[in-house]
């Protein structure tokens, strides 16, 4: 009799369950409004013709007639193709000088690699401009060749994938079985055949990845091509023109739909590469230390120093050309190219939004990441609405952020939308840029915390504790290095994204990173690589600000768990 009193009390939840059940439910329905509802919407736009009225496949079929869209898909593909071809080797390589050799200034490389992430995507566009354009400094190395073109938008998208391949590639090469070297050295192989037979296959996972992530990212990218692409036009351009200056909504949903396909289909292939790749290193593995090896150690610095040289000159002329009178006429020191009250674009106001976007979305990501990812993980969260979280939050990594802005333009701009009023406002613009973010910085966060020994949430429960004190006390506290890299890579992507948010402005909101596109449309190109340096300087502090603070509380959470 004891035993069926007790029954219905274990399935009975405590009032604190109940909160985090209530919370999770919350987060899904949060998901489903600004992720998955844009997206639907896309797809119900792209059904429709002009008028509003059901087109079917009309407009994909359109698509597929027309030869300029033709064109721009052929474009798009074999674009993106170059540039994974010209990137996997560079990156393969610059990885493999920071993971097996013994590179000396191995942290300056790294950090020089990873700079092009502070820059919005335009810039590099802009440094070509100044150094091979009709008046550019080394336009006569090009050979008569124009930069507006292709070429301008191979090597701008280099400059802009490299860093995101680099990463993948540091990870794939950074663990190593020493024994397989050993045992390939002791068969006679040489450092070529192990390259071959060991290293690359061991490796392949990661380059699979880097390569589908490169590809995906050229193919959607907007601004290289806006700025330095000529009369070459590439779907996202379409997209844009469809959009803003056609007002053909159903076109550009439909080119929506075919930049979305890469983006499925890379997602596709790393999830099924992922449930097929074991582990390369196991219980008895002996990490793999690299050797002293004079001559390859001089030959990958020299092939750092050269990609290094490539990432400043397309960093630094534009932000060195912001600062001097007339490139390369005058070269005269000025600040006369940030009075941008003197230039259409948005002037100071858009740096100010930047900045106020970059901290709102910095704030509210990290509360909305770390609760989410601490309710699925540490308390027992509705089934329901943890497999829906679970399935929405990865879809962001497959949804380009052109196509997740033409989502948002669709929903929330038409008027019998209940959230009508969000359109044009700092609110939607804040949840656009962490949704299109929120993949890197969900899985950031998932991995952190289970690496959390579990038994620590049983302990308070078995105390009688509600589950906010151990995260409020022990769990957060313990969180903080992964909570401050999820906060940087916010307010990074916040202050450098211009696909995203290219169709949600308003002249009261526009961005800097937008503002740098409209001056250069405007023929102010001094002024956009000025606005251009003020996001690298802010991206660069903000970074610098979030690790002081989070090592100053890193130590307190440390010494007050000590005491």
């Amino acid at each position: 009799m004891s035993a069926t009193l007790l029954a219905p009390i274990r399935l009975r939840r405590s009032g604190d369950e109940w909160l985090a059940a209530v919370l999770t439910w919350l987060l899904a329905a949060a998901l489903l409004v600004f992720l998955a509802w844009p997206l639907a919407s896309i797809l119900v736009k792209a059904l429709q013709a002009r008028d509003g009225s059901f087109a079917g496949l009309g407009n994909l079929l359109v698509l597929a007639a027309e030869p300029r869209l033709r064109t721009a898909t052929a474009n798009s593909i074999n674009l993106a193709a170059i540039t994974v071809a010209i990137v996997l080797p560079l990156a393969l390589t610059f990885a493999f000088a920071l993971t097996r050799s013994r590179l000396w200034g191995r942290a300056l490389f790294r950090l020089i690699a990873g700079a092009p992430l502070l820059a919005p995507s335009l810039m590099p566009a802009i440094s070509l401009v100044y150094l091979f354009g009709n008046q550019g400094l080394l336009k006569h190395w090009l050979g008569g060749m124009s930069i507006y073109g292709p070429l301008g938008i191979v090597l701008g998208e280099v400059f802009y994938t490299f860093p995101h391949a680099l990463l993948v590639l540091v990870t794939a090469l950074a663990v190593a079985d020493a024994r397989l070297y050993e045992a390939a050295e002791s068969l006679g192989a040489s450092r070529l055949r192990r390259l071959l037979t060991v290293t690359l296959p061991n490796a392949r996972y990661g380059l699979i990845s880097a390569g589908m992530v490169v590809f995906t990212l050229a193919v959607t990218d907007f601004g290289v091509p806006k700025v330095i692409g000529g009369q070459t036009n590439v779907l996202a351009l379409e997209a844009y023109k469809q959009v803003i200056g056609q007002q053909d909504f159903g076109k550009g949903a439909a080119i929506g739909l075919v930049l979305l396909l890469p983006a499925l289909l890379s997602f596709a292939v790393e999830r099924w590469l992922a449930r097929r790749h074991g582990g390369g290193m196991s219980g008895r593995s002996v990490a793999y230390r690299p050797g002293r090896n004079p001559w390859r150690d001089s030959l990958l610095w020299g092939f750092c120093a050269v990609v290094s040289v490539f990432l400043l000159a397309l960093l630094g002329v534009a932000m060195a050309a912001s600062l001097m009178t007339l490139w390369p006429y005058n070269l005269d020191l000025t600040l006369a190219h940030f009075d941008f009250d003197q230039v259409d674009g948005g002037g100071w106001l858009a740096f100010a939004n930047s900045l106020k976007l970059a901290t709102l979305t910095t704030v509210s990501g990290v509360v909305v990441v770390f609760g989410t990812a601490y309710l699925m993980a540490k308390t027992p969260a509705p089934r329901l609405a943890a497999g829906l979280i679970r399935w929405l939050v990865l879809l962001p990594m497959a949804v380009p952020g052109l196509v997740l802005g033409l989502g948002y333009i669709f929903c929330f701009n038409d008027p019998d939308n209940p959230l009508h009023a969000l359109y044009g406002g700092m609110t939607l613009l804040v949840a656009a840029t962490v949704v299109h973010s929120y993949t890197t910085a969900h899985l950031t966060m998932a991995t952190a915390l289970r690496q959390i020994d579990p038994e620590i949430e049983a302990v308070a429960r078995s105390l009688k504790r509600p589950w906010w004190t151990c995260c409020m006390r022990v769990t957060l506290p313990i969180s903080l290095p992964a909570l401050f890299d999820v906060a940087r890579y916010l307010f990074v992507s916040s202050m450098t994204t211009v696909s995203c948010v290219i169709f949600l402005y308003t002249p009261d909101t526009v961005l800097a990173s937008v503002a740098v596109l409209n001056m250069d449309d405007a023929g102010d190109t001094a002024a956009a690589a000025a606005m251009a340096t003020l996001i690298v300087a802010s991206s660069l502090l903000g970074t610098l600000i979030l690790n002081a603070l989070g090592s100053w509380l890193d130590r307190r959470a440390q010494a007050w768990r000590g005491a």
